[in-house]
């Protein structure tokens, strides 16, 4: 049995106002994980709703900032320093501009792509070499602003899909933490 601990964060931004946005992509994946661990999230002093429990037979601790997105990387880090994470084993989920609605990708590392709640948790982590499930959103229709485009409902056409879109990132989390970033890499890029 893995006694590591996993740090699994879903970004987005608090209060019902925000909960349909695309821009919350991950809390909706981290709330079906919260479901699949059987927990449900509590307050925590790091200014995240956090649950400790196990996901494909990891330790893990999923975690929900309470901070608006752009100011993701102080809860983050806190939640690092608490609970004794190595940046190698922590995973952002986050919406992604630059992938078609509803593909998964998985990486690690790289810039924060124009997505200011990366570049809040790389600066606050002093690294950028976390793991990234990164559920597409698409680029939005025309001239409209990204930072618009994140922050609107997704779709009726696009909700159509959504659930079984946000239990596939789900899937690609835990196969992550169980498998490893290339199997996971080979198993979801593929879709």
């Amino acid at each position: 049995m893995d006694t590591e601990l996993w740090l699994v964060v879903g970004l987005g931004n608090p209060g019902p106002a925000y909960a349909g946005n695309r821009h919350n992509a991950g809390f909706l994946v981290l709330d079906v994980l919260a479901g699949r661990a059987g927990g449900r999230f509590k307050t925590h002093r790091s200014r995240a709703d956090v649950l400790e429990g196990r996901l494909n037979g990891r330790r893990a601790v999923l975690a929900k900032p309470r901070s608006f997105m752009n100011d993701s990387g102080g809860p983050v880090a806190g939640l690092r320093d608490f609970f004794k994470v190595p940046v190698e084993r922590i995973v952002v989920v986050h919406d992604e501009l630059d992938i078609p609605y509803g593909a998964v990708r998985l990486k690690r590392g790289g810039g924060a792509g124009g997505h200011n709640g990366l570049r809040s948790i790389s600066r606050s982590l002093g690294d950028q070499d976390y793991l990234r499930v990164r559920f597409g959103v698409g680029r939005p229709p025309g001239r409209m602003d990204p930072a618009a485009y994140v922050l609107k409902d997704f779709s009726s056409a696009e909700r159509k899909d959504l659930d079984l879109n946000v239990e596939v990132a789900a899937d690609a989390v835990e196969a992550l933490l169980a498998d490893g970033l290339e199997a996971a890499q080979n198993a979801f890029h593929a879709r």
